[in-house]
């Protein structure tokens, strides 16, 4: 199996009910089929600065914004195969820009010590030279659905629950757990395309009464650390 590297796409988020995703599902059920890895349990660790510029930045809205994750399907071990990505927005199109690694391999990216001279690593090791002191931020999971277009394969309709954050313990390898995200009916869908949303796909939004929403994962988890920790204002 080939694995992507790159990812040039729009994305649209949506928070939906879970009786808005079975109308969906139903309503698609023609369009689309699942993805290969059908349902599937997503670990991340997002990095940051110790004063959280990253996020700072992204939850501004600016033109640009950019961030660094690791990735894994499912809990992962030493040997797991995991994904260092970094992840840009500029226009409103999403560039997506990762490597196959694993947690070492990771480590020593972010220790300035790996080896790897490819185009995309590279790419990495000056994203983490640019912003100094990274380390693991928040641990982020969920549960997803994915899907895509029968006829078109650049479209994607994906469905994330059970959205858990932690800012301990942050680590690929040490379980799913955390505080929720979203409340217990809520999902996030999020499109995916190349280009314009398909009208077929539009209609269904607005016979559902379903409209676009901004959301971040990781900028939510960061407004709950900010709640928790009412004392620091140095970040507000």
């Amino acid at each position: 199996m080939k694995i992507q590297t790159n990812f040039n796409r729009y994305e649209t988020k949506y928070l939906i009910t879970a009786e808005q995703q079975k109308a969906i599902l139903e309503a698609v059920k023609e369009h689309i089929k699942p993805d290969e890895f059908g349902k599937s349990t997503i670990c991340n660790v997002y990095y940051d600065t110790p004063d959280y510029l990253l996020i700072r930045r992204s939850l501004e809205s600016p033109m640009y914004k950019e961030k660094l994750r690791l990735r894994s399907y499912g809990v992962a071990n030493k040997k797991t195969p995991v994904f260092l990505e970094i992840k840009k927005k500029y226009n409103s199109v999403v560039y997506k820009r990762r490597i196959v690694t694993t947690q070492s391999g990771a480590k020593c990216f972010i220790n300035k010590t790996s080896a790897q001279n490819t185009q995309i690593a590279n790419e990495i090791k000056y994203f983490i030279e640019r912003y100094k002191n990274l380390q693991p931020a928040v641990f982020i999971s969920y549960e997803r659905e994915a899907f895509y277009d029968k006829s078109d394969d650049t479209f994607r309709i994906t469905f994330d629950k059970n959205i858990l954050w932690r800012d301990w313990d942050i680590s690929l390898s040490n379980g799913i757990y955390g505080n929720p995200i979203l409340g217990r009916n809520q999902a996030l869908m999020e499109v995916k395309c190349a280009g314009a949303i398909p009208m077929w796909f539009t209609k269904i939004l607005s016979e559902n009464g379903i409209y676009k929403t901004s959301f971040s994962k990781y900028g939510r988890a960061y407004q709950s650390i900010l709640r928790r920790n009412t004392g620091e204002k140095k970040y507000a």
